[in-house]
């Protein structure tokens, strides 16, 4: 047995080696462009597992790097809900440091992950899995938001513009801690059972709304912001906003403006420029790099507004802003959605980090990963209730950090915590965040949204199109897809006006969902999976189509030109075959079609 001794002078050479702080790996391959016209082939990483000894360099570097893969999805929401909210530009400074704040110390319990005493059951993955701030929540909050100016829990002023809504943020944190106990209480459930439960049949259509849904907004804000200067307005109809963000902020201009259009345009093309020449790491922080140009140009045009970094503090917290909390009803159902959609959604991203981990993606172990990360997505939901920041999820875009650069090492997951914890806390950071112009947001915000719509695009190509399936697709997407692209088809459909605030309530509730396209998706496509029967020995291939040899008691034709009666030469023989040939054709096309 080794004495303390040995141990401390082991220690000692261990902390001033090269393999504690450098290692043998290829940092050059990282950085590194792919220079067109050149034949140079990077090199193949070591792979580092979960608990490898890493060098403190590369877990910075590494950590560093899945930080900056994080931040834009992180900081996004919070500016977007808040500004749903009519915030101040104080308090949405503090969203911001408090999502990152947030993120970073429930990152850390996801990726050490607990056993509860007594039991099977953890609390966290135990793998490099990152929780950042749910996007499903900004589909929902805008709409919630306008509904509380329209029944007076939030206030217009004399002039017609909306004063902030403290109190409907506060209502929006307290219903998500409420409604996060479903994901909890799910998590003790088999993954399978869960799948079972909420098919892809289910989850796709509602993932691919909910992407729709939020492009809407990120659009606006390429075109010059989301708030009352939208659509062009004039002087008389919104005064002080009939140009973007004000009236009088720096270089201000009507809505859809061409130079708006261009500085969103200068975001865009730095992502796609950067995926086909990028180095790795270029190619996993692409989202930010093309923010930080865009940031630039605008920069030097002069769209920024100083006084908003001016004024920001130098360092932020969590709780030293808070909010009232209560349980806003109609809020309740389109919560329970968002959360049964982040479950699943981190069935599979928990399943793409063990892949690309190299752990088993099926089995006990697996299983028992699953539980635990969907445990502490639910409480980490909870907790960011209480720490003022809407639900928390688990990010997938990390999944490409992990395997671009063959370390899953948590080392580098606990590295990329304590950047988001460090970026928080100096408040000048999120500052910055909140002061970027519209359009360069939007430009970033539009395609970050626009994958949400095709993560929902991938899970709906994983269903196999049976004519059961497609009638559900077509029912759940018939109105969730209409009441997205026109949300306020129920506005009008109920006429009370008395002083029952409870009848009231529960309206708002059925119009919140009715006008919610996922939630409504949601309900049909769950509704219809129980109800109607699986269909056995379907005529329908995977594709939809026909499948004529699978007909009953049909002899399928050869595939050879058929004989017609413009090829008879008056042969009265050949005749009769030629119209039983073409009989027994259009009897096994009529049966197939009947099927």
């Amino acid at each position: 047995m080794a004495t303390l001794g040995a141990k401390l002078r082991r220690a000692k050479e261990s902390f001033f080696s090269k393999a504690f702080w450098v290692g043998d790996y290829n940092y050059l391959d990282m950085i590194v462009p792919a220079i067109p016209f050149t034949k140079r082939r990077p090199s193949q990483p070591p792979f580092f597992s979960l608990n490898d000894s890493v060098p403190l360099l590369m877990s910075v570097l590494l950590g560093f790097q899945h930080a900056l893969a994080m931040v834009g999805g992180v900081t996004t929401p919070p500016r977007i809900i808040g500004s749903a909210a009519n915030l101040s530009e104080k308090d949405l400074n503090y969203l911001v440091s408090a999502g990152l704040i947030a993120s970073g110390i429930l990152t850390l319990i996801q990726i050490a992950r607990f056993h509860i005493p007594k039991t099977k059951y953890y609390i966290g993955t135990g793998m490099l899995s990152v929780l950042g701030i749910s996007f499903t929540t900004v589909s929902i909050a805008p709409k919630a938001f306008q509904q509380m100016y329209e029944n007076g829990m939030c206030t217009i002023n004399e002039n017609g513009v909306k004063e902030p809504c403290l109190a409907g943020y506060g209502a929006l944190l307290g219903t998500s801690c409420v409604c996060a106990l479903l994901e909890v209480v799910l998590s003790f459930l088999p993954p399978r059972i869960l799948k079972k439960m909420f098919p892809n049949i289910v989850t796709g259509p509602v993932v691919l709304l909910i992407g729709v849904s939020l492009v809407s907004t990120g659009m606006a804000d390429w075109a010059g912001g989301s708030g009352s200067c939208t659509g062009h307005p004039t002087e008389s109809q919104m005064p002080g906003y009939s140009l973007c963000p004000y009236d009088t902020a720096p270089h201000a201009l009507p809505w859809g403006s061409a130079q708006f259009i261009g500085l969103g345009f200068s975001v865009f093309a730095t992502i796609i420029i950067l995926e086909r020449f990028g180095s790795p790491l270029m190619k996993t922080t692409s989202v930010v790099i093309g923010l930080v140009v865009g940031m630039i140009i605008s920069a030097a045009t002069g769209y920024w507004d100083r006084s908003i970094i001016d004024a920001a503090s130098v360092v932020n917290f969590n709780w030293v802003r808070t909010f009232p909390l209560k349980v806003y009803g109609p809020l309740v159902l389109p919560l329970l959605a968002t959360f049964i959609v982040n479950m699943m959604e981190a069935i599979g991203d928990i399943g793409a980090t063990s892949d690309v981990s190299m752990l088993p993606i099926d089995g006990p172990e697996f299983d028992s990963r699953v539980q635990g990360g969907i445990l502490g997505d639910g409480l980490a939901s909870i907790l960011a209730g209480l720490m003022t920041i809407t639900p928390l999820t688990t990010f997938a875009q990390n999944n490409g950090v992990i395997s671009l650069t063959r370390c899953a090492n948590r080392r580098a997951g606990y590295a990329c915590a304590g950047f988001l914890i460090i970026m928080g806390f100096f408040a000048k950071f999120a500052a910055i965040f909140v002061a970027i112009p519209s359009p360069v947001l939007g430009g970033m915000t539009t395609f970050l949204f626009s994958s949400v719509c095709a993560s929902g695009l991938r899970i709906i190509s994983s269903i196999k199109f049976t004519r059961r399936n497609r009638f559900i697709l077509t029912a759940s997407l018939c109105l969730g897809l209409g009441a997205t692209m026109v949300p306020s088809w129920f506005t009008y459909f109920f006429t009370y006006s008395g002083d029952n605030k409870s009848l009231r309530g529960f309206l708002d509730a059925i119009t919140l969902v009715m006008e919610t396209g996922f939630a409504l998706s949601a309900v049909v496509s769950i509704v219809l999976n129980l109800v109607l029967p699986e269909e056995e020995n379907s005529p329908l291939n995977d594709h939809g189509e026909i499948r004529v040899a699978e007909v009953e008691n049909v002899v399928v034709l050869p595939d050879v030109p058929m004989k017609t009666i413009d090829s008879y030469d008056g042969d009265s023989s050949l005749e009769t075959e030629i119209r039983s040939d073409e009989k027994k054709k259009n009897d096994v096309l009529t049966m197939a079609n009947m099927v």
